[in-house]
């Protein structure tokens, strides 16, 4: 026959205490779980050269290294051309070339075949071109590339092409102050496609200021594979703001997936020309609403508020009065006033209130519920977790269950264990 050991109860709070511990402990593994891996790719210094890329040469020579030779010189030419440079002798062209990238190259014994960059020294370039001056830059703005795929949307929770089109594209000739995450660490927790579709303010702001910007571009590439090793369709959308703001459209087609780097790279100059005609149409600017410090309200809305105010600031001066006649009516004698004793303010104690929080809306309507229950001196976040369960500290003078009694009064679904409570709609 089993025997049943008996074991000595333990007191409750040691027991709160230790699974608090372990929730931390296992939380902090899931939160680690979710920020590791092979992911992150560091954009490239970008300077202020002209830099021309997807130059396709095929040429032939004596030997390979001549092949590539005139392939290179061919590359240059073909990139002057494409920039609109003037007719100059090769050795005049050659003296402005700062670099060829090789973007992909195959050499022969007698023939060279490669997709080169070709960068050119704008402090000696930029005179012959007549674009000496690139007119005024933009705010720095946040860049969030989303990758659809197979029904599913990426930012940098994985590498991706999308993400290292973006990461390897030469800034430095660009209006636009791009600001590029790499996408390791926690920036796959702050920056998702989720964040793309919230509105709050406050919660752009601080994804914002983490990263020193002052808007947020968001270029969609929406990849649809024919078949595999077939042809890859890109839908390619460019959005803006806070408010997702549509600017326009655009799509390519990579022939197989070798060709695919390619079309994302060229995918990537028709997105900065869209953001620079969005500049200087003026339509590219910072979001007034994102800088909490100097939010200017429509006036119509603010006479609402003025009005709003008014009748808060009647209502406190009728009760200040009906308190008044109140207390002249009361008739106290001396003595009693005298040796009645004073009664000292009940000490407020902090408990831990654990509050579902799907979404920023829900986050806002629980804390500002909490802290509107009477008899609630304060409420602190302890812990947030938009999408799962966040935690605040409350001062609340009065025991846990009177605090759960005042909680369900506000129309909370409570459950309480010792001087922890959670709380749901």
């Amino acid at each position: 026959m089993a025997q049943t050991l008996s074991l000595p109860r333990l007191p409750r709070t040691p027991l709160i205490a230790l699974a608090g511990a372990l929730a931390l402990a296992v939380g902090g593994a899931v939160l680690w779980a979710q920020v590791e891996g092979d992911r992150g790719i560091a954009p490239v210094a970008s300077s202020n050269d002209i830099n021309v890329g997807g130059i396709e040469v095929d040429v032939t020579g004596d030997s390979a290294d001549d092949a590539r030779e005139k392939g290179w010189r061919e590359a240059q030419r073909l990139a002057w051309e494409k920039i609109g440079g003037p007719d100059i002798p090769d050795g005049q062209l050659q003296s402005l070339v700062a670099a060829v990238v090789i973007e992909h190259e195959n050499i022969g014994p007698h023939r060279y075949i490669a997709r080169l960059g070709v960068i050119f020294d704008r402090s000696r370039a930029g005179g012959l071109l007549g674009a000496s001056g690139r007119g005024p830059g933009s705010a720095p703005m946040l860049l969030v590339p989303v990758t659809m795929s197979a029904g599913t949307a990426t930012v940098y929770e994985q590498r991706n092409p999308w993400q290292r089109a973006w990461a390897e594209y030469q800034t430095g000739a660009s209006r636009i102050n791009y600001v590029r995450p790499s996408g390791a660490g926690g920036d796959s927790l702050f920056i998702t496609y989720g964040q793309t579709s919230r509105r709050s303010r406050l919660w752009w702001r601080n994804v914002l200021d983490q990263f020193a910007a002052s808007d947020v571009l968001v270029p969609i590439a929406d990849l649809r594979y024919m078949w595999p090793g077939g042809p890859i369709e890109g839908q390619f959308t460019a959005r803006y703001g806070p408010d997702n703001t549509y600017l326009d459209a655009f799509t390519l087609t990579a022939q197989g997936p070798d060709q695919l780097p390619a079309m994302l790279d060229q995918a990537v100059q028709r997105f900065n020309v869209i953001f620079e005609r969005a500049l200087a149409a003026g339509t590219l600017r910072p979001d007034p609403t994102l800088d909490l410090g100097t939010v200017e309200a429509d006036p119509a809305l603010q006479r609402l508020i003025e009005l709003g105010r008014s009748a808060q600031a009647q209502a406190r001066a009728e009760a200040a009065a009906r308190e008044a006649a109140l207390a002249e009516s009361a008739t106290v004698s001396e003595g009693e006033a005298a040796t009645a004793p004073e009664q000292p303010a009940a000490a407020a104690a902090t408990y831990t209130i654990q509050f579902a929080s799907p979404d920023a809306g829900a986050f806002d309507a629980s804390i500002a519920g909490v802290r509107a229950t009477p008899g609630v001196r304060g409420a602190t976040i302890s812990s947030t977790a938009i999408g799962g369960n966040s935690v605040m500290s409350v001062a609340f003078a009065g025991s846990a269950e009177q605090l759960a009694a005042a909680l369900r009064a506000r129309g909370f679904t409570v459950r309480q264990s010792g001087n922890s409570i959670a709380i749901s709609r």
